[in-house]
């Protein structure tokens, strides 16, 4: 017997429940930013301006709304990195990619705090593949052109963008850029550079290694 709950999930979304959904969890991302991922939906459906009725429809258990929360993050963080594919110059399309991902994650620090009490086994794959084939082809096309040192790997240049994003302090919530800035220089190609000790993480460690460096 197929269940009314089911077919919904099949049906694709009219253009009002589409609209509501990116409310709510616009919304949500904010109320679990300030209060922790235990908030209630009662607040999400108030500030949303929804009916908690219309919250639960959508994410009946707390667990796919905070994966849709993380989902809908790395879906933004992919379409920076396949934007800055098609950037001309080869070498600025690591460093506009790098930037502007960082902007968005530190922007957001209070749900990225959020997500990371999760256990990292929940949703740690989520979209790490997408994200690694666009950083990928970044690198090669940088290396392919002879301005990106020959020995960084994709992996390298994703687990910078976690790393850096929590280089911020009370005083200085820009102080990651300092350290983007010196990344950047350290990731030029130039005649004479030694080469950098150890190999890169291997691409079928990328999951555990991603989630290690946020907190998961």
């Amino acid at each position: 017997m197929i269940t009314e709950q089911c077919v919904d999930a099949e049906r694709p979304l009219r253009r009002d429940a589409a609209r509501n959904r990116e409310l709510i969890l616009r919304t949500a991302a904010e109320v679990f930013a300030e209060h922790g991922l235990d908030a209630g939906y009662d607040e999400i459906a108030r500030r949303a301006g929804v009916g908690v009725g219309t919250v639960y429809r959508r994410f009946p258990e707390r667990a796919e709304l905070i994966e849709a929360l993380f989902e809908s993050r790395v879906d933004e963080i992919v379409a920076i990195a396949e934007e800055a594919i098609s950037h001309p110059d080869s070498f600025e399309a690591i460093s506009w990619f790098l930037e502007r991902a960082l902007e968005r994650q530190v922007a957001d620090r209070g749900l990225t705090e959020a997500l990371a009490q999760l256990p990292k086994a929940d949703l740690c794959a989520v979209g790490i593949e997408r994200l690694w084939a666009a950083i990928e082809t970044m690198v090669e096309r940088a290396q392919a052109d002879g301005t990106l040192r020959p020995d960084i790997a994709a992996g390298d240049v994703g687990l910078q963008l976690f790393v850096l994003s929590s280089v911020t302090t009370t005083d200085q919530p820009d102080l990651w850029r300092r350290y983007l800035a010196l990344l950047i220089e350290g990731l030029r190609a130039r005649d004479g550079q030694p080469r950098l000790p150890l190999d890169p993480p291997k691409s079928d460690a990328k999951h555990d290694l991603m989630c290690n460096i946020q907190g998961r």
